[in-house]
């Protein structure tokens, strides 16, 4: 187990004290992200969303861990990942009100073009996986210095893709990190009710390369572990990492945890359910890297910009012609007679209407 808090201060570390607080301010900034979400969802904004409190620590130091130019093949809880890379977190939000990510915004509503680098999140569970060890191969075919990170939970373990990905990884030598969030739990169902194995990193010596557990909460321990995962997938060797945190909230908000988990009878250490963002700063204030204002002027920095970012979403409404949109490269002509009847529609019954009341709903 691979873990740097407790047992090493920071200078023995390869994280350098500005590293180390913007690692801080990621995970803060994600986790207002995470509630003002939460909040959202609650007054129907958004038809559903899967909360990811209590693994900001995990995905923030992985994310960092990666250069600009790896690919990213997010799951559906991987947000905090996708926002310490620089995703736009109006672009997050959009996708959960049924945009596709093909087109990003930022927070100001603004146009940016595709995010070249990181795919859609995958829903279906483990569907990413085979996509990004074929991006690895085909990077390691063309010569670049890049590597794939598949995002997975401990539930996609069971799936077949997760082992097909694998065994082409293993295989191919691909250039590929897997970086599994062991939360605890597959939707209602506990890890040891998902594998009889000891651990998930030990499902890595079946394929032929090597699997390695890490710290979940500690951030700086998950950015090492996968910084030299990536050293060692771009000279042919795929790394399984195994980041052990825990699910502090529900699957998604369809989900009451309170049916399934008796948070009293878990038999779980304490560094691993607790909260990883006061562990950090903890940490950090202790060393002297931060002072004990760093995460109140975080938070309400990151509030004013997910502020933008509800508001550029908002801004950002789909028209029902958009639905033709990335169909086709090019519109054959009765799909542009459809549109153009779709928009005329709209148009008139706006005219006819006037504009729609605000939808009514509780404060966030």
């Amino acid at each position: 187990m691979h873990r740097v808090i407790g047992e090493r201060s920071l200078s023995e570390t390869s994280v350098d004290p500005g590293l180390a607080r913007t690692l801080l301010r990621d995970i803060v900034r994600a986790r207002v992200f995470d509630e003002r979400a939460v909040a959202l969802q609650r007054r129907g904004w958004m038809s559903g969303y899967p909360p990811f409190e209590g693994q900001e620590a995990s995905q923030v130091g992985a994310a960092h861990a990666l250069v600009d130019d790896d690919w990213l093949f997010p799951t559906y809880r991987s947000n905090a990942m996708q926002l310490a890379r620089g995703r736009s977190p109006a672009d997050v939000l959009r996708f959960r009100r049924g945009f596709s990510e093909y087109e990003s915004v930022d927070d100001a509503g603004t146009a940016t073009g595709r995010d070249p680098v990181t795919f859609t999140q995958a829903t279906p569970i483990a569907t990413q996986l085979p996509h990004a060890v074929g991006a690895g191969m085909a990077a390691d075919h063309r010569g670049d210095d890049r590597i794939a990170c598949a995002c997975l939970g401990d539930g996609a373990t069971s799936e077949g893709d997760f082992h097909e990905a694998m065994n082409f990884a293993g295989v191919f030598s691909a250039p590929v990190v897997f970086v599994c969030e062991n939360n605890g739990w597959a939707i209602s169902l506990p890890t040891d009710r998902q594998t009889a194995g000891e651990t998930i990193a030990g499902k890595a010596r079946a394929y032929g390369f090597e699997g390695v557990r890490v710290d979940g909460n500690d951030p700086v321990a998950v950015y090492e572990v996968v910084a030299e995962a990536r050293a060692s997938a771009l000279a042919g060797d795929p790394v399984l990492v195994e980041s052990l945190t825990y699910r502090q909230g529900a699957h998604t908000t369809s989900d009451d945890p309170d049916r399934y988990r008796d948070a009293a009878a878990e038999d779980l250490p304490d560094w691993r359910t607790a909260d990883p963002l006061d562990r950090y700063a903890d940490y950090l204030r202790e060393d002297g890297v931060v002072d004990a204002g760093f995460v109140d002027a975080a938070r309400e920095a990151a509030r004013d910009e997910v502020d933008q970012a509800v508001a550029a979403a908002e801004g950002s409404e789909p028209g029902a012609g958009d639905v033709f949109d990335h169909a086709y490269a090019a519109l054959p002509p009765r799909v542009c007679d459809q549109r153009r009847s779709v928009t005329e529609g709209e148009t008139g019954r706006a005219a006819s209407e006037g504009t729609a009341p605000e939808r009514d709903g509780p404060e966030e």
